[in-house]
C-alpha cells in the first residue's frame, strides 16, 4: 500500500522545485522511490565539505531534512494540507570525502496532524554514513 497521495511522483519536479532554494544550491536529486520510501542523492564537493575535506554535518541534516520534509509533504492532498518541520535529529556514523551519498526517507508514522520518517544516509558503496529522524506536523493550508 502506497503512502503517496498522487499515484506517481514526479522525480524531476521534485528536483526542480528546489532549484532556486538551499537544495539546489548542494546538489540535491531525487532519484528513486518506492511504495513508503524515497531516495535523493547529493554530491559531496566543495559546496558540501568542511574545512578538513570531509562532508559537513549540516550538509547530512540538509540532506535529510529535504528528502524527509519533501517525502511528508507528498502524502498529503497540497490544496488543504501543508507538512512543516517540527524536529529533526542526525547521528554521524561514517566519513566520505568525495563521491554521492544517498539519502532514503522511510514512513514510521503517517498520522492526522503528525509525521515521523526515518532517514539513512549512505555512500556510493552501501555503507552508512548518518541516520537521521524527522518529525513533521501536518497543517491546514489556510494556516500555512
Amino acid at each position: 500500500m502506497t503512502v503517496w497521495f498522487h499515484e506517481k511522483l514526479d522525480l524531476a519536479a521534485l528536483t526542480a522545485s528546489g532549484a532556486n532554494c538551499m537544495p539546489g544550491f548542494v546538489g540535491i536529486e531525487f532519484v528513486d522511490y518506492g511504495d513508503n520510501w524515497i531516495t535523493a542523492r547529493m554530491p559531496v564537493d566543495a559546496r558540501t565539505k568542511q574545512p578538513y575535506g570531509r562532508l559537513h554535518g549540516g550538509a547530512s541534516v540538509v540532506l535529510a531534512e529535504s528528502v524527509g520534509s519533501t517525502a511528508a509533504a507528498m502524502t498529503v492532498d497540497p490544496s488543504k494540507f501543508a507538512t512543516v518541520g517540527m524536529e529533526i535529529n542526525a547521528n554521524h556514523i561514517r566519513p566520505v570525502k568525495d563521491g554521492f551519498v544517498f539519502a532514503t526517507a522511510t514512513s514510521e508514522s503517517i498520522g492526522r496532524t503528525t509525521q515521523i520518517w526515518s532517514i539513512r544516509i549512505e555512500d556510493e558503496a552501501g555503507k552508512l554514513v548518518c541516520i537521521s529522524r524527522i518529525t513533521m506536523a501536518v497543517i491546514s493550508t489556510d494556516r500555512a
